[in-house]
């Protein structure tokens, strides 16, 4: 009896990859899920080529679903063909609703090892943005919305940057590495201060008003940065994480209306004392 998963399995492998029906039935045969023969295709399209298609390396890769190397491999590939950083902030957004995939091999400064075309393609069909045939052109255009959304919407940014936090911590792990909290940041703030996400807000309308004042400023990134090296912090706490976005989005440029007394982690009070003294130093 025909099949009828497999072979609507291949109907996707073609409209994504643009495969003949022949390689992706042999790509399917080889790696059986749909992902992993996927990101097997952008590793080496010429594994199974067909008669006609350029020549190349015939050796299959590897068939083993654990095998990390033709995620990246693929992701690569496919990043390329996106013309996208693996760096690119918006990769963050496919992770917070493709939880299923959160988990897989992830380093400091390659933040987008998890994911394949095909994972790209599903989660930008879940959000609306695409469909699994579209081409190439239409997904970037896809992603360009996604990226706006999260520099403008305060709501989406939140919920993405409260998400990277299980998104990049290690397995077992109930902190975050400074240094990949560090990336993190960098990646995000950034990112939210520059299409408005990030902009002030305060309880006392009223006091925005008044002082006229647009709260953080960027370059404080880097004395928050600062102020965990000097301090020799190892780790970030899911509460400090969490915590941190709403200080900067709630505090006036001269911290003047923090309130000690409220219930604010202790590594974000220090901070402040901290700042206080650099900005009277003008260091």
């Amino acid at each position: 009896m025909p099949d009828k998963k497999f072979d609507n399995d291949v109907a996707q492998f073609c409209s994504v990859t643009g495969a003949s029906a022949k390689d992706a039935r042999k790509f399917m045969e080889a790696h059986k899920r749909l992902d992993i023969a996927i990101d097997a295709y952008y590793t080496n399209p010429n594994a199974f080529a067909s008669s006609g298609r350029r020549k190349g390396d015939s050796s299959a890769p590897s068939s083993n679903p654990d095998d990390e190397n033709i995620t990246v491999d693929g992701t690569i590939k496919f990043c390329e063909d996106l013309e996208v950083d693996p760096e690119d902030v918006v990769l963050l957004a496919i992770a917070t609703v493709d939880k299923s995939r959160v988990g897989g091999r992830l380093e400091v400064d390659w933040v987008a090892a998890p994911f394949s075309r095909i994972t790209t393609v599903l989660v930008l069909n879940q959000l609306g943005l695409a469909n699994r045939t579209d081409s190439i052109s239409g997904m970037k255009n896809a992603l360009t919305r996604l990226r706006d959304q999260l520099a403008s919407d305060p709501n989406y940014f939140q919920k993405v940057y409260n998400h990277t936090f299980d998104f990049a911590r290690s397995e077992g792990q109930r902190s975050l590495g400074l240094e990949t909290a560090q990336a993190f940041w960098g990646l995000l703030l950034p990112h939210g201060f520059q299409g408005g996400a990030l902009a002030r807000v305060d309880d006392d309308e009223d006091d925005v008003k008044m002082d006229g004042d647009e709260g953080w400023k960027e370059e404080y990134i880097q004395w928050w940065f600062d102020f965990m090296n000097q301090k020799g912090q190892k780790g970030v706490s899911k509460d400090t994480w969490v915590m941190f976005l709403d200080f900067i989005k709630s505090t006036n440029s001269t911290f003047s209306n923090y309130d000690m007394e409220a219930a604010w982690p202790s590594t974000i009070d220090d901070f402040v004392e901290y700042a206080k003294h650099r900005l009277v130093s003008g260091a």
